[in-house]
């Protein structure tokens, strides 16, 4: 059985870390935290779980902090965790697996990562990242902000899931160090120049948000998921000028890195029903749901984009054309993806009411 490090940075998570670390309790056997200015009891939380803690001057460098964490482990295997993750119940039992069975010929193992939930617990978004890597290999965090860890070599993907719930405020603490870093006159990466727009588009400043996604798209330099997104994210901040041609355009550049891809077929559904284009939108609603399932990645999944966004897209549709009991089948369709969803409970009801002894559901029995 490997032996782990679990390593981590810190600043005032009394209310969250409690959780984390219970979480990982028997699996980790070392805890490393590295606190950057704690002023409530987060350390001293950390020290009832036997954590060896480390104080770090920040310096907006997040690679700097966790690199500093990873210099103080001294197991096998290096394990980092933000203290808004933990492992659920389930996860723990197959990290306990993965530890004792792990080959060893793997120097990294990637887990996802599962970012956000329906009102009925299961998960609409997640990503995959690089969670436990061998100590010896020397691996680097890159990047002062949107930090990545750099791997290569052997890699096991691993069914082991860590479960994210933020409970702080969102702040702009990401778009201050981006801002300081521009005005010292840093030339951005391609990975710097995506992640720059990502943060402006989230703080409203739309217009600087599409120069740099489009300075980003124009260097090629972008991973291919990333340049689908900022296609994609390009459209909303347009939308939001009111430049909905322009967003139009944005969305179709997609095409020009993969295969059409579910979320992009909505947006240019959304964009025709906008104008009352109704087969038009059926033909790109209709694709997002017969397109194969995105092969396993690294990259973001939203599992909404290809199941009841587009269902009750649909409905909404065919309804429309006059077509009710076809709508009523996508909107019952659209329930069983999610079925606390108040737009398709409201739709439901307005076709009881309308279809009559016609109307048919599918909910499961």
């Amino acid at each position: 059985m490997i032996e782990i490090s679990l390593c981590m940075i810190v600043r005032d998570e009394e209310k969250s870390l409690p959780r984390c670390l219970a979480s990982v309790e028997g699996l980790a056997d070392e805890i490393i935290i590295v606190d950057t200015g704690s002023a409530d009891r987060t350390k001293e939380i950390a020290g009832a779980y036997g954590a060896v803690i480390y104080d770090f001057t920040w310096i907006d460098d997040f690679s700097a902090a966790r690199n500093f964490a990873f210099s103080k482990a001294t197991r096998d295997y290096i394990f980092w965790l933000d203290a808004d993750d933990y492992l659920r119940e389930e996860d723990q039992a197959l990290f306990r697996e993965l530890k004792s069975s792990l080959p060893e010929q793997v120097d990294s193992v990637n887990m996802q990562y599962n970012l956000a939930f329906d009102g009925e617990g299961r998960v609409t978004t997640s990503l995959r990242r690089n969670r436990l890597v061998r100590r010896s290999c020397g691996f680097r965090w890159i990047g002062p902000v949107h930090e990545y860890l750099e791997v290569y070599g052997p890699s096991l993907a691993s069914t082991v899931c860590v479960t994210h719930e933020k409970d702080k405020a969102y702040t702009d603490r990401n778009l201050r160090i981006y801002r300081k870093r521009a005005a010292e006159g840093e030339s951005f990466s391609a990975r710097d120049q995506y992640y720059y727009a990502n943060e402006l588009r989230d703080h409203g400043i739309h217009r600087e948000a599409c120069r740099y996604y489009e300075l980003f798209l124009s260097g090629g330099q972008g991973w291919i998921e990333d340049n689908i997104q900022a296609c994609l994210r390009l459209a909303e901040c347009l939308e939001a000028l009111g430049e909905k041609e322009a967003a139009f355009t944005a969305v179709t550049r997609t095409l020009q890195y993969d295969a059409p891809r579910a979320e992009g077929c909505c947006r240019l559904g959304g964009w025709h029903l906008d104008k009352g284009q109704l087969h038009q939108a059926i033909y790109w609603f209709e694709l997002a749901l017969q397109l194969p399932g995105q092969a396993e990645s690294m990259a973001m999944k939203n599992e909404a984009f290809a199941t009841w966004i587009p269902n009750l897209q649909l409905a909404l549709c065919y309804d429309r054309l006059g077509q009710h009991e076809r709508a009523n089948r996508y909107n019952e369709t659209a329930l069983l993806h999610s079925p606390g969803h108040p737009s398709m409970l409201y739709n439901r009801n307005y076709f009881q009411k309308l279809l009559g002894d016609n109307y048919v559901s599918l909910q499961q029995p």
